[in-house]
């Protein structure tokens, strides 16, 4: 399987952060949003944040806008009826990027430097808010330096499925798409982008498909099977 990989793809979400996407109805956003020193109601906060939230998320599997994904602030503009300062629209993007920011375990920060001491690490990383706070929280963990490349989907707007992100990432690592390997927990959009890319995909987390060249329960199992 591994005989002529170099490179290894990661997807982040759910294959070495998790706890992502904290969205659901009992999330008070005003609670973060205050805290960054916003002035809005909090009744008024919670509609924007939510409601941007549902312009995305409609749009996410939307095979349309795979290239062309529309950000938090577009969203935040498209459903907002207030006029928001630059200023507040700042902060409510800031909270809204707060509550999509998981974590990752120690033993998911071991795993990585361990991979990283046998291949060339990369990741396609699906985000809706700017990648500041990850990045922040990569370089406060340690692993920034892990990886050659990352695309953050927020910053070129083109999500998986799409193998744009793939293939950007191949360029700037100047290598064939036969020396990589793919990981991550979907497999319309890892396993899919990756494969419409021409890269093999490893598949993790209870994501199963006949084109997976293996399935494993977690990152974690796939580091112990390969001895890593």
């Amino acid at each position: 399987m591994l005989s002529n990989k170099k490179v290894l793809l990661l997807d982040m979400n759910s294959t070495f952060m998790f706890g992502e996407d904290r969205f659901d109805e009992s999330e008070d956003f005003s609670i973060h949003y205050h805290k960054l020193g916003g002035k809005l109601q909090a009744s008024e906060v919670n509609k924007i944040i939510r409601s941007a939230f549902d312009y995305i998320d409609v749009r996410y599997p939307d095979e349309q806008y795979r290239n062309n994904f529309p950000s938090v602030k577009t969203a935040m503009q498209e459903t907002s009826t207030n006029s928001l300062s630059k200023k507040e629209m700042e902060t409510l993007i800031d909270t809204f990027a707060f509550h999509e920011l998981g974590h990752i375990p120690n033993e998911y920060l071991v795993a990585l430097q361990n991979l990283h001491k046998r291949f060339t690490l990369a990741a396609v990383i699906d985000i809706w808010s700017p990648k500041k706070l990850w990045v922040e929280l990569f370089e406060e963990l340690g692993i920034m330096s892990l990886f050659n490349v990352i695309s953050f989907s927020s910053d070129h707007g083109m999500v998986k499925p799409s193998p744009k992100p793939f293939e950007l990432v191949m360029g700037q690592l100047e290598i064939s798409s036969e020396n990589a390997l793919m990981i991550g927990d979907s497999a319309r959009r890892d396993l899919g982008g990756a494969n419409t890319a021409n890269i093999d995909c490893v598949l993790v987390g209870g994501a199963s498909s006949p084109k997976a060249i293996c399935e494993y329960k977690n990152l974690l199992e796939f580091c112990d099977v390969i001895g890593v």
